[in-house]
């Protein structure tokens, strides 16, 4: 099974995986990767609105929020849908995950305003950055998946982390042998890889 192009989760899952083999390296991006999506939706609260179109104010636990359709409502669309694409039930999960980190990250932008939210950002972009790194050069000791294909890394990271709790903790897998199937295509990516470091150090 899995989809074609775009939409193989099977194909993303196994790049992705590839990478991350380690235990500690899994949980580190467990961790760290949700929050560096939430942290950026942050920042890009700031972003000017589509087409002049006025942003949504309303009052929230005694609280003003101000729901902002730029391009962070743009960014937790597109990964809203890319994932509901990838799986239904695993992706709508990871939809509404999207949803609440831009409602969430717009209530915390709209109290801190942009003079501190950008500092909160930087130092919580900093941390789960370094973590991640450690984590590969410590614990996995490759490369971070980034550095071979940046854009497939960075929006498979949310998901990655997702669909692999939900695997270790409920026994999830979008359809029955996706888990061996991919299992069998991270260990022939790390093989290779291995072959190639042995032949570069030989």
């Amino acid at each position: 099974m899995g989809g074609i192009g775009l939409f193989d989760l099977e194909k993303h899952f196994a790049f992705y995986g590839a990478y991350h083999s380690n235990p500690i390296n899994i949980a580190i991006h467990a961790l760290f990767v949700w929050p560096i999506f939430f942290s950026a939706l942050l920042l890009l609260h700031f972003t000017p609105s589509f087409f002049d179109i006025p942003n949504f104010e309303f009052p929230l636990f005694g609280y003003d929020v101000v729901l902002a359709w730029n391009l962070g409502f743009a960014v937790a669309l597109v990964y809203s849908v890319f994932y509901t694409n990838l799986d239904l039930k695993a992706g709508s999960l990871a939809a509404l995950l999207c949803t609440l980190c831009w409602l969430g990250s717009s209530f915390v932008a709209t109290q801190l305003g942009f003079s501190l939210a950008w500092k909160v950002v930087l130092v919580v972009q900093l941390v789960c950055w370094t973590g991640q790194f450690i984590g590969h050069g410590v614990f996995e000791k490759r490369a971070p998946a980034l550095l071979d294909n940046l854009v497939q890394a960075l929006v498979m990271a949310p998901f990655f982390v997702l669909l692999e709790g939900l695997q270790t903790l409920f026994g999830y897998e979008p359809y029955p042998g996706f888990h061996s199937r991919v299992q069998e295509k991270i260990e022939a990516d790390i093989n290779e890889w291995q072959e190639i470091k042995q032949k570069l150090l030989a």
